[in-house]
């Protein structure tokens, strides 16, 4: 049976990645595709969707590599328990972030060593995993993407993320470009409306 494919869709929170995810779903399934959406960290799993508690929540204050680790086992839980039995299949699996994340928060953004994020992970998880078959960055300005987040029904001052300070999210992002130039992932600009990002990013398919 062939494979299915795996699709990465990357950005901080507030670009929009979930509402990519799931219209490339829609348009996809309406092209006779069996289509899996997954995110990390988290991913529907009783223990996966704990780590992401953990991992979210500021008042747990974890050391920057707990954060590591804590991912990494996310991914292994997630990827063996779900994606790669998908693919298995012959599903076509769409995730909100992979590993990518994590040298973008972690190391640019938390001074993790970007050897220990890529010697876990590749321990961890296979080629696969770490090489998806398309992949791509959604990039917006920090005032925009905090705008987008402050309309949200949740609130984001206990994200151990999103609570942090603007230089933070200035190495995230600066983080994210990096890592696109390194991995040669494409970059969207997330301004435009849902409607004309999905636009883009289909045509930039090619299977």
């Amino acid at each position: 049976m062939k494979t299915g494919k795996y699709i990465v869709i990357e950005g901080q929170d507030g670009v929009g990645k979930s509402t990519q995810v799931e219209l490339l779903a829609r348009f996809l399934r309406g092209r006779a595709q069996d289509v899996l959406t997954t995110r990390e960290p988290g991913g529907g799993l009783p223990a996966t969707d704990t780590i992401r508690n953990l991992l979210k929540n500021k008042d747990h204050n974890l050391d920057s590599i707990t954060h590591t680790l804590l991912f990494t086992a996310n991914r292994r839980e997630l990827w063996t328990k779900v994606i790669e039995p998908a693919l298995a299949a012959g599903k076509t699996v769409i995730s909100d972030r992979n590993w990518w994340s994590t040298i973008a928060f972690e190391h640019y953004g938390m001074d993790v060593p970007l050897e220990l994020v890529e010697n876990l992970t590749k321990s961890c998880l296979p080629k696969r995993y770490v090489r998806p078959d398309f992949g791509l960055v959604m990039t917006l300005g920090n005032a925009e993407r905090q705008r987008r987040l402050g309309g949200r029904d949740n609130n984001s001052k206990n994200d151990s993320y999103e609570s942090r300070n603007d230089d933070f999210q200035r190495r995230v992002i600066d983080g994210y470009l990096e890592i696109a130039k390194n991995k040669q992932l494409l970059v969207i600009d997330a301004s435009p409306s849902p409607e004309e990002i999905h636009r883009q990013i289909v045509s930039l398919l090619h299977f």
